[in-house]
């Protein structure tokens, strides 16, 4: 800023410029300044001003703020770019992540390419879809996975994925309904149910949230809930190949589940995202069990089968048999979430869905779903000969590794830091998880090999 301050009569030749020599006019004596021999103008630094950023009125989400750090995928997207500044020259391999990494097969790309060469034609362009799903693509789902179970086109919504769709039944089912979670689980049922309301503040000395009821799945129990002490909750969420431990549950055990839902009137969220990787009579679907239909939604993939993790198509199954309380079928309440928030699966990803369901498709996809089987059983047979207690694998593409009394978020850091492979450490799908560590067969088969060389060196 200026100011008037008293000085010697020299100026230096920068003020002189500034100042130049203007006059007054004498007329008006009492509006005279001193002459510059006894005062100058001089520029003088001030601090700069601290700025404070605007805020607006609106309140944040207080539901928000339970949630606790990073989602689980990102945060480990994040140490693996920290590992890497520090190891440059590392050979990093990601075991983490369940992101596929083969080719998608030929005959699935080339419905999609000629879906999308036609958008460029008169003839074959099309703008918005049915919000629900392309017909033709609902009933190729309902008749290669629901053929026998009385699932009907209608009540197919399909979708750019599994976990979008948690979300949506989250929107639907609102902020006012109690949640049964697996212990370990997919940490997108718990988040979006924090997200929409649904809970309590997080609880450390238990790492839960409350108003979960956390239903603990470990070898003891099978990785398999004891309903007996389960109390009743409004939803249940359960994933069966299960997300992370691979476990799959058997049809006794899914005839109880569907018994406890209608005993407590609740509804039951099946992920059946990892269907494809059962290799054993374990039901696929959860519709597969008498009575499902009236208690049950299920929501599925082609992330996995397909290597959709980034052409996004999934879909859920909404049966007209699912009431509410009071009579009115929850079919047309998602139909309305799906239609005020969604416009459709990309029309050229439902392309691919088609092919994948023709018959060379699905012959491709099995392939696909082969080859990380052959992934799972080398990661798994590695494991076992260092004499680690291992499960998971038959029937999904995940190895579940127990390393007692240690914290799996330590035992992911000794593995990044002395083999440069990255892992997911249990206790980011819940509390029973820890001691466990998550190590995912989607990867090149060198990869893999070169992983497990590695594991064997660090615990030989």
């Amino acid at each position: 800023m200026y100011s008037l301050m008293s000085s010697s009569p020299s100026i230096s030749s920068s003020s002189s410029s500034f100042l130049g020599q203007t006059h007054f006019d004498s007329r008006t004596p009492n509006a005279r300044l001193p002459t510059k021999d006894s005062w100058i103008c001089k520029c003088v630094a001030t601090p700069p001003t601290e700025t404070t950023a605007h805020m607006t009125k609106v309140s944040r989400n207080a539901n928000m703020a339970k949630l606790q750090a990073g989602y689980l995928f990102p945060e480990i997207a994040r140490r693996r770019s920290a590992h890497m500044l520090k190891y440059p020259d590392a050979q990093v391999i990601s075991l983490g992540i369940g992101d596929t990494t083969e080719p998608i097969p030929e005959v699935i790309t080339s419905g999609m390419a000629k879906k999308a060469n036609a958008l460029s034609t008169l003839e074959g362009y099309s703008g918005y879809g049915a919000e629900q799903g392309e017909n033709r693509l609902r009933a190729a789902i309902a008749s290669t996975y629901y053929g026998d179970l009385s699932i009907e086109e209608s009540d197919i919504f399909v979708s750019d994925g599994a976990k979008s769709d948690i979300s949506r039944l989250q929107v639907m089912f609102g902020s006012n309904v109690t949640m049964a979670v697996q212990d370990p689980s997919y940490p997108a049922y718990v988040d979006s149910s924090v997200i929409l309301g649904q809970t309590g503040q997080f609880q450390k000395d238990v790492e839960k949230y409350g108003n979960i009821e956390y239903m603990k799945c470990n070898p003891e129990n099978g990785f398999f809930p004891d309903l007996s002490t389960v109390s009743r909750t409004d939803i249940i969420f359960f994933c069966s190949p299960n997300n992370p431990t691979g476990n799959a549950a058997t049809r006794e055990q899914l005839t109880r589940l569907v018994q406890f839902a209608k005993d407590n009137g609740s509804i039951l969220v099946y992920d059946s995202a990892y269907a494809m990787y059962i290799s054993d009579d374990s039901p696929r679907s959860i519709f597969e069990i008498p009575g499902a239909k009236e208690v049950a939604i299920e929501v599925s993939s082609f992330s996995k089968y397909a290597g959709f993790t980034g052409v996004r198509l999934g879909w859920t199954v909404v049966p007209k048999e699912l009431l509410y309380s009071d009579g009115f079928p929850v079919a047309k309440d998602f139909n309305r979430i799906v239609c005020t928030t969604f416009n459709g699966a990309s029309n050229i990803s439902q392309a691919g869905g088609l092919a994948c369901l023709s018959p060379e498709g699905l012959e491709a996809m099995h392939k696909v779903v082969g080859f990380y089987q052959e992934n799972t059983n080398i990661i798994m047979e590695t494991f076992t000969s260092l004499g680690f207690s291992v499960y998971g694998g038959k029937n999904a593409p995940y190895v579940w590794v127990h390393f007692p009394g240690q914290s799996s978020w330590d035992v992911f850091s000794e593995i990044l830091e002395k083999t440069h492979v990255v892992t997911t450490p249990g206790s980011g799908f819940g509390p029973a998880g820890d001691g466990f560590i998550r190590v995912s067969a989607f990867g090149h088969r060198g990869n893999v090999l070169e992983a497990c060389k590695r594991f064997k060196q660090l615990y030989k």
